[in-house]
């Protein structure tokens, strides 16, 4: 073969599409770590102290009862002290690791220990219009083409819903509706919440509809709780969505999201230190009630702008705290949640860039196994955006490229390669090493533009918004699974009230 036919097989072969992903979800993260080892020592001890000595309030008497029977201790004004001898034996016995199912096996992930994986969160209520530019009601049409959008896109490891289905006429209406749009329109990993404890069952049921019988064994659903509210009080509602959550298997996530300067501490390190606490109260409270059930110790710390109030879902502040949360966590072996890439813009514009960069990125080096908010967000979590979980999903590949680092090799290394070259070509283009290393260490983004700025305009002088734009057009167009059976989905639409239309 002459040396001009082989530069066009490796050319090729480069132009075929890599056989290992340069930047797949699940690369390893706590490489930033903002406290020291005594710091996380520090906030740890606070937090047990806090527990300890000031303990939990209102607390139902289902909870009240279990806890009491664990060793926890009435210490006065209906507060109950969670003794630190508790906190430690639970957080031994908790799992380190577990496997969050999906329906197709292939999308199954397992959390714990460093890996990093981007989802969803939130519930906007608010959808930024395609059409318009600017913020209309969410409905249960934006929550089935948001699924089935996020479906096609690969760093999106898991999905919560993402909006609330503002025209749905009752708790019920929504808690069932939502469910159904989860299960029609992908098949990864989900999660959702249930408003009312007596919501769960019949859900369980549409979800063994969906899997032929198989919710139980391989649980695809988690549930979102926040049976801790700030500052350091149970929740009766949540705390009864726990109990029944648990009775059927379902993991839960059970979510601290206190906001400085509010409802806890302005001063960071007050922040982290009550936050544990709280989270720690739902972990015991997990595993009092069912030892050794699979939970995401989720501490999302959340800031508000102390001048007006409003909630602050981007800047440094935020950064810094979600990105300590995870390595306190990770420095715990428990499995880590954390929110990030919440940005306050309204527009997909440089704001929105630097905000979603900035903590995303963060929260991944300092390990945050699941990093929720983190897709499509926008309008400090009031509103979703289709294009934004397209962009947001480039960043992604992008992020986990960064926590891939640099391998370093005989081969890497690459001494012959670059003996070759200088005594040889005097450059690497076209060389073996050069196309080895294109296809297994680069990640080439789709919506980036990397043109000349000819180029650039004469191919319509895109933003990367309007590409976005282009890329939801045709996933949305193109893009239609049908993850439930003609027979399962009629028999779910027989037991529930689906408002959303059959697809023809």
């Amino acid at each position: 073969m002459t040396k001009r036919s082989g530069r066009k097989a490796r050319h090729a072969t480069a132009a075929a599409p890599p056989a290992v992903n340069p930047a797949a979800p699940g690369q390893l993260g706590g490489q930033y770590r903002p406290l020291t080892e005594a710091e996380c020592s520090q906030i740890y001890d606070t937090a047990l102290r806090l527990l300890s000595e000031l303990g939990m309030g209102e607390i139902p008497p289902r909870l009240m009862e279990d806890l009491t029977r664990a060793g926890c201790t009435p210490i006065g004004d209906g507060r109950l002290s969670i003794p630190r001898a508790l906190i430690e034996d639970v957080i031994d016995r908790a799992p380190k690791t577990f496997p969050l199912h999906a329906r197709d096996p292939n999308r199954t992930i397992e959390v714990g220990g460093a890996k990093v994986y981007f989802g969803t969160g939130g519930a906007a209520v608010n959808t930024l219009d395609r059409d318009t530019g600017l913020y209309r009601p969410s409905t249960l049409a934006d929550l089935h083409d948001f699924t089935r959008l996020q479906d096609a896109l690969d760093n999106v490891a898991w999905f919560t819903r993402c909006c609330i289905a503002g025209d749905m006429d009752s708790e019920w209406a929504l808690d069932v509706n939502t469910a159904y749009a989860l299960m029609a329109n992908t098949t990864k990993h989900v999660a959702t919440a249930f408003t009312l404890a007596e919501h769960v069952a019949p859900l369980v049921d549409l979800f063994n509809m969906a899997s032929d019988g198989q919710f139980a064994k391989t649980p695809f659903v988690k549930a979102h709780i926040s049976p801790v509210i700030s500052p350091m009080r149970f929740g009766a509602d949540a705390v009864d969505v726990t109990y029944e959550c648990l009775a059927h298997n379902i993991p839960v996530s059970c979510i601290t999201a206190a906001q400085a300067g509010a409802t806890a501490p302005a001063t960071l390190a007050g922040f982290l230190a009550m936050s544990l606490a709280e989270t720690f109260a739902s972990l015991v409270m997990v595993n009092v009630i069912k030892p050794g059930h699979p939970m995401i110790f989720s501490n999302w710390p959340l800031v508000i702008d102390l001048r007006t109030g409003a909630f602050a879902g981007g800047g440094g502040e935020t950064t810094v705290l979600n990105a300590a949360s995870a390595q306190i966590i990770n420095w715990l072996g428990l499995p880590s949640g954390v929110a990030a890439s919440m940005t306050d813009a309204k527009a997909i514009d440089a704001q929105y860039g630097a905000e979603k960069a900035m903590t995303s990125l963060a929260a991944a080096l300092a390990g945050g196994n699941l990093i929720y908010e983190s897709s499509g967000m926008t309008a400090s979590l009031l509103g979703a955006s289709f294009e934004a979980f397209v962009l947001d999903d480039e960043m992604h590949a992008q992020t986990y490229r960064t926590l891939r680092g640099i391998e370093v090799s005989e081969d890497t290394l690459g001494y012959d390669a670059i003996t070759q070259a200088i005594l040889g070509d005097g450059h690497f283009l076209g060389s073996d090493h050069t196309y080895q290393a294109m296809t297994r260490d680069y990640h080439y983004p789709t919506l980036a533009d990397r043109d000349q700025p000819r180029t650039w305009t004469e191919n319509g002088a895109l933003t990367a918004y309007d590409r976005a734009k282009q890329r939801v057009d045709d996933i949305l167009a193109n893009h239609r699974p049908q993850y439930l059976s003609a027979q399962q989905d009629a028999k779910i639409r027989a037991a529930f009230d689906i408002r959303h239309p059959p697809r023809p």
